[in-house]
């Protein structure tokens, strides 16, 4: 019989701590700290969702983390077998294959914002938005507004930053989790604080400084409602990557050492981290423009944060192409360190169930999340546009079914799983690392009863609300 450090070191593991805690915390910060954060705290009264937020991430969101750790080291492989083999010759199994099967859809899409974020790098970096900005400031149209639509619709240029996106993804899933994965982290991580430690530090120039630090920290409990509590924790279910397949397989390379709890601890510190940050960056900017409004939604980052930049910093040429440029370089790291996370899911599952090698896997999902990222791009335009369910294009319709449907299902049934019908001896020996980690068996029992009474409850009740609203 294979011993467990046996089968770890067939498939491969992070060499140091440090290198575990990056790559997770990179499946783990993405576009939803650098653009929806900032999006749902804009629409949700700032202050107010910023401290519902860090409560729902202290009860929800790091006993969730830690219940994928504890399934992804006890098993010891991708999230597709996980669960068959904590549960064998049971239904169970359902569970891996629906977050695997949501990676691979999310990837579908995501890779065609990862384009988007690829193409405004280069927008930024050739100066495009200052003339942009002028025609703007000159005859009132927004040319931002036009620009992207265009973009978006155009039936190559999207595809062309897709494919490119993609391409570099798949370089570093095929160098392995060492080479690849572990390497990349402890070079994209970093890189990723500093540039936005630099954009903070730009912040405080701006006229807007202020008026945004007090949307963001300055306490206003009037606006907590229902609303403002379900959009938290629907942004921590995002933000954390739960459900998705990546916390799950990114603990099946831990050591055995390793202690989930703290762990997890780290990597909800960074996480947030990055998602407060990325406020202290972007609430400066928006309040330095007059008409513009932080509940502006997603259009922050590809319409209004262009021209927000070049208005904001207009005194400083420099200043304000190099904001623009390291803003959206910083969009691409966080992007790629998801696209990363989410391939490594899929790749991890063909090559165990199918036997395939590690190459010939990553190119078989490389491939088929481009043309299924091309279907969805194409989508937005003239060719498909066309094909609507339920009103949504194909694009849209990719996003609801995850997000709304399949994220949350699979979220249920995970914590039903950890709290319920994982083996509880297992349970502890994950918790406690082996013995190596005593000091944390204290977490077993508040664990449990949150993740049996608690969580399944929340994600039911956030799923529910948003049907009803």
């Amino acid at each position: 019989m294979t011993t467990e450090t046996e089968q770890q070191g067939s498939r491969g593991g992070f060499s140091t701590k440090l290198g575990l805690v990056l790559a997770a915390a990179g499946s783990a910060i993405g576009l939803g700290n650098i653009w929806r954060f900032p999006t749902e705290t804009g629409e949700y009264g700032g202050s107010a969702f910023l401290l519902v937020y860090l409560i729902c991430i202290l009860v929800f969101g790091l006993p969730l983390m830690i219940a994928e750790f504890t399934v992804g080291r006890a098993a010891r492989s991708s999230t597709g077998n996980a669960y068959a083999i904590l549960a064998p010759k049971t239904s169970w199994k359902f569970i891996g294959l629906a977050s695997t099967l949501t990676a691979f859809l999310i990837l579908g899409y995501y890779n065609v914002v990862a384009g988007w974020t690829l193409f405004y790098l280069g927008e930024a970096a050739a100066g495009s938005f200052v003339s942009m900005s002028s025609q703007t400031a000159a005859d009132g149209s927004n040319v931002f507004a036009e620009s992207f639509g265009a973009f978006v619709s155009n039936p190559w240029k999207p595809i062309v930053c897709l494919v490119l996106f993609m391409a570099f993804t798949h370089v570093v899933i095929t160098a392995g989790v060492k080479k690849g994965i572990e390497r990349f982290s402890k070079l994209m991580m970093p890189l990723l604080f500093i540039i936005m430690l630099f954009l903070c530090g730009c912040s405080f120039t701006m006229p807007g400084f202020r008026k945004g630090m007090e949307f963001l920290f300055a306490p206003d409990f009037d606006k907590i409602d229902a609303k403002v509590v379900r959009s938290a924790l629907a942004q921590c279910f995002y933000s954390f990557s739960l459900a998705m397949g990546c916390i799950c397989t990114y603990a099946s390379y831990f050591r055995a050492d390793a202690n989930l709890a703290k762990t997890a601890v780290s990597v909800g510190a960074m996480d947030t981290l990055a998602a407060v940050l990325a406020g202290i960056v972007i609430f400066p900017a928006v309040f330095s423009v007059p008409g513009l409004e932080p509940d502006s939604g997603a259009k922050l980052v590809f319409i209004a944060l262009p021209n927000v930049f070049d208005s904001a910093l207009a005194g400083v040429p420099v200043l304000s192409w190099l904001v623009s440029c390291l803003f959206y370089l910083l969009l691409v790291i966080a992007t790629v360190t998801s696209t990363v996370s989410l391939h490594e899911v899929i790749t991890s599952y063909v090559s165990e169930h199918w036997g395939f090698s590690r190459t010939k896997s990553a190119w078989i999902v490389s491939i088929l999340c481009v043309i299924l990222g091309v279907i969805c791009s194409l989508s937005m335009g003239p060719y498909l546009g066309d094909i609507k369910v339920a009103g949504m294009n194909i694009f849209d319709l990719f996003d609801f079914v995850t997000a709304q449907l399949m994220l949350p299902i699979t979220g249920i049934f995970i914590s039903i799983f950890v709290g319920w019908k994982m083996n509880r001896d297992t349970l502890m020996r994950e918790l406690t690392s082996g013995g190596n980690c005593s000091g944390t068996a204290w977490l077993y029992k508040p664990l449990v009863f949150i993740l049996r009474f608690i969580a399944p409850i929340i994600i039911a009740w956030i799923m529910i609300a948003a049907f009803l609203d």
